[in-house]
């Protein structure tokens, strides 16, 4: 080794010396002497394909940091090779391919470049020059997966953080919605109840995964404003007089002016439920009086599920229905105060509701009976 060349050789880190190079040559002589300087310089990992027709094959199997390939070999577009060399990698990956060839003409050269080669040298070549370019690419190729490592990492990071403030996110609103329950205590479990009927409604409403699941979560702030009315309205055991439910009214207000200002779509949606819940298909609702398709669809699902769980559980000032009763008064609501495509959903879900209220009886019978007998 030469004097220069031993001093070039000292420039190479040991990643660099362990760099896979692929060697392209149909003449042999040519292929073995460039192997040959390669060595000297200190890369050890080299492979050499004499078959242009191998290449592809090579490239997937060796999985080269870098190509050094000939430009004229028989049977083989030089030229469409680099294409489809580029092509296996992918535009994101960076594959270095340097052409050593002896056409020295231009247009070889800006052909070569625009296939998506690196660099070009024409033969004869110097040695130090050949691996000074070869050292460069190695390092921008080393370069290049580096910063793939830490895009990656940075994008698995940004991912957990994501899903971090996403859990963060729901339990703030599951809490929020835990807190309207407990400012009414009759009403506890209503959130939970109407957010997962609501849901299945939407779901029968051929609404996307995506959109049952938001409704499922916004609708069980339905009542947020609730915390804005007074105990002697809130929690009086008897009906109300009309300026109490004047006031009352004014809850769906307070809920979507707490729920105002998000640029979260799950809390602007948890905002339209609250205001417009309570709206009637016929338009005599409140607290706007919107009237048919006017009302958001989250509105009138969220208004059907409302209406039925306060129906079937037990109040301060009323007993709780029969599943069957409640389903009836709906049906009998359809047009009037709900949505008759929404009532049309409700009923197929409330078949699967009275259906799991007759299993429960009946499983409940039987453990009486078994209890009875038991004891006798």
């Amino acid at each position: 080794m030469t004097h220069t060349a031993k001093a070039l050789s000292q420039l190479i880190t040991d990643a660099e010396r362990a760099a896979r190079i692929l060697v392209v040559d149909d003449n042999l002589a040519s292929l073995n002497l460039l192997m040959q300087v390669l060595q000297r310089f200190g890369f050890s990992n080299l492979h050499g394909v004499c078959d242009g027709r191998a290449v592809l094959h090579a490239v997937l199997d060796f999985r080269p940091d870098i190509v050094l390939q000939d430009l004229h070999m028989p049977g083989v577009d030089g030229f469409a090779l680099i294409s489809e060399i580029m092509s296996l990698q992918g535009r994101c990956s960076y594959l270095p391919i340097l052409v050593l060839t002896a056409d020295s003409s231009r247009e070889a050269r800006d052909a070569a470049l625009a296939a998506g080669a690196r660099d070009f040298l024409t033969k004869p070549y110097d040695s130090g020059e050949v691996f000074l370019r070869v050292r460069n690419l190695i390092e921008t190729r080393f370069l290049h997966l580096e910063l793939q490592r830490q895009n990656a990492a940075l994008s698995r990071s940004c991912e957990a953080r994501t899903e971090e403030l996403e859990a963060a996110k729901l339990e703030i609103l599951e809490r929020l919605a835990r807190a309207a329950d407990f400012r009414d205590e009759s009403t506890h479990g209503h959130t939970t109840r109407v957010g997962e009927l609501a849901a299945r409604i939407a779901a029968q409403l051929g609404l996307t995964e995506a959109e049952i699941d938001h409704i499922r979560i916004a609708a069980r702030l339905h009542d947020i404003g609730k915390i804005g009315l007074s105990d002697s309205i809130l929690m009086k055991p008897g009906p109300l007089v009309p300026a109490e439910f004047e006031a009352q009214e004014k809850h769906t207000l307070i809920g979507a002016d707490i729920l105002s200002g998000s640029r979260f779509p799950i809390l602007k949606l948890a905002e339209e439920i609250a205001l417009t819940h309570h709206e009637s298909w016929d338009g005599a609702g409140y607290p706007h009086g919107l009237r048919g398709d006017d009302i958001p669809i989250c509105g009138r699902i969220v208004a059907v599920a409302d209406v039925f769980d306060a129906l079937t559980h037990e109040r301060a000032y009323k007993h709780a229905w029969r599943l069957d009763d409640a389903v009836e008064e709906i049906k009998l609501q359809s047009g009037v105060k709900f949505d008759p495509a929404v009532v049309d959903a409700f009923l197929q879900v409330a078949a699967a509701y009275v259906s799991s209220e007759a299993l429960e009886t009946a499983q409940l019978q039987s453990n009486a009976q078994l209890g009875a007998a038991v004891a006798a």
